[in-house]
C-alpha cells in the first residue's frame, strides 16, 4: 500500500470507502440504449441558431448566480404553481445531494421504496445519512401500508418517491403519494425525472403539502448534456436549501442553452412525442420475442423486461457482442432478478435491438 493509499484509508469516512462509485458503461461503437437519453438531436437549423447564441455568452464572467431568466422560462414551461419556490442544480443528482446535506446529514435517515433509483442510497451514504427501504407493492406500485410502517420505524428526515419509478418504469398512484406525504413528518421528495413521459404529475399539488418538494430534470427530454435539474416547493424549503447550494453551480453555457431550448420547446415536445410513440411500438413487440418472460408498463422513456433465471448476464453480453448496449438490472435487487432495461431509441435502433435480443436469447 502506498503512502497516499494508507492516508486515504485512514481519513476517508468508512461508509464512503464501503461504497462503489456509480458505473457508466463505455459504449464504444454500440447503439447506446442504456442511459434513458432522448435519441433525437435538435434539427440542424436549430443547432446553428444555438451555436450563434453561445457566441454571445461572456464565459470570462461568472454565470447568473440565481439563473433568474431560466427559472422564469421553467415556471412557464413546467406549469410550476404560483407561489412555489425554485432552485436549480447541476442535474437532479446535485439536488438530491443538496437535500441530503441540508436535511439528512449527520446520522439522520433517508427512506425510499425498493427497487428504486440507485443514487438515493449512494448519495445518502455520501452525506453521512442512514438509509432505509420499504418494499414496493404488486407490479411495483406504492404500498402505503409498508410506507407507513417504515415511516413509523425509521422517522426519516427525507423520503424519496420516484414517479414514475426508475428502474421499473411504472407511474405511482398520486393518492398514495399524497397519503405518504400526510403520514411523514420529514420531507417527502417526489422525483419526477420522467415527467414528460408520464400520464400525471404531483407538481400541481406541491403547495398542498407543507413537507413536499418535486424534482424534475431536462435530461430526459433531449438536454442530458446540459445537466439542468429543477426543484419546486414551498419557499421555506428553498430558502434553507439555498444556504447549501454552491454558488454559480449552473454554468453560463448550460443556462444559455437551456433558455434557447425552452424558446424552441416545440422541438423538444416533438422528440418526446416520437419517443412515446416508439415506446408503445417497442412495448408491443418486446413480449413477442421468444425468451422474454415478462415486461412491465412504462410511463418513462425506457422498458424493463425479464428473461429466464440465470440468463440476464449472457443476454446482456450477447447484445453487446451484436452492437447494442442496454442496462443489466439483474443483481441490483432480488425483485429484479433476470431483468434488463432498454432505453427507447430511434426506430432503426429499436429494430436493431429487437433483432439482437432475439439472436442473443436464441444462442
Amino acid at each position: 500500500m502506498s503512502e497516499a493509499e494508507r492516508r486515504a484509508a485512514r481519513w476517508v469516512r468508512p461508509e464512503v470507502q464501503a461504497l462503489q462509485a456509480y458505473q457508466v458503461a463505455e459504449p464504444g461503437d454500440a447503439i447506446k440504449l442504456d442511459a434513458m437519453e432522448c435519441p433525437w438531436p435538435w434539427p440542424g437549423a436549430l443547432v446553428e441558431q444555438w451555436l450563434e447564441r453561445l457566441r454571445g455568452v461572456a464565459v470570462h464572467r461568472y454565470p447568473d448566480p440565481g439563473a433568474g431568466r431560466l427559472k422564469g422560462q421553467l415556471r412557464e414551461a413546467m406549469g410550476v404553481p404560483d407561489g412555489a419556490g425554485l432552485i436549480l442544480g447541476n442535474g437532479s443528482d446535485e439536488l438530491i445531494q443538496l437535500l441530503n446535506l441540508a436535511v439528512a446529514a449527520g446520522g439522520r435517515t433517508v427512506l425510499a421504496p425498493a427497487p428504486s433509483f440507485a443514487m438515493y442510497r449512494l448519495l445518502a451514504a455520501a452525506a453521512g445519512a442512514e438509509y432505509a427501504e420499504f418494499p414496493l407493492g404488486e407490479a411495483f406500485g406504492l404500498d402505503t401500508a409498508a410506507a407507513r410502517a417504515a415511516l413509523e420505524a425509521h422517522a426519516p428526515a427525507v423520503t424519496y418517491l420516484a414517479h414514475p419509478n426508475n428502474p421499473t418504469g411504472n407511474g405511482l398512484d398520486l393518492e398514495a403519494v399524497a397519503a405518504v406525504a400526510e403520514a411523514a413528518d420529514g420531507l417527502v421528495v417526489v422525483d419526477e425525472a420522467y415527467y414528460a413521459y408520464a400520464e400525471a404529475s404531483f407538481l400541481p399539488r406541491v403547495l398542498e403539502h407543507p413537507n413536499v418538494v418535486v424534482l424534475r430534470t431536462l435530461s430526459k427530454v433531449g438536454l442530458a448534456g446540459l445537466r439542468v435539474g429543477v426543484l419546486a416547493g414551498h419557499p421555506a424549503w428553498v430558502r434553507e436549501l439555498e444556504k447549501c447550494r454552491l454558488p454559480y453551480n449552473l454554468g453560463s453555457l448550460a443556462q444559455a442553452s437551456a433558455e434557447f431550448a425552452l424558446e424552441h420547446r416545440a422541438a423538444l415536445d416533438t422528440a418526446v412525442a416520437r419517443v412515446r410513440a416508439e415506446r408503445e411500438r417497442l412495448a408491443a413487440e418486446l413480449p413477442r420475442v421468444p425468451g422474454v418472460e415478462a415486461t412491465w408498463p412504462s410511463e418513462t422513456n425506457f422498458l424493463t423486461f425479464r428473461v429466464a433465471a440465470g440468463r440476464a448476464q449472457a443476454v446482456y453480453e450477447g447484445l453487446r457482442a451484436r452492437g447494442v448496449l442496454i442496462k443489466r438490472l439483474d443483481g441490483s435487487h432480488p425483485r429484479l432478478a433476470g431483468c434488463l432495461r432498454v432505453t427507447v431509441g430511434r426506430p432503426e435502433e429499436n429494430d436493431a435491438f429487437l433483432a439482437a435480443l432475439a439472436a442473443a436469447l436464441a444462442a
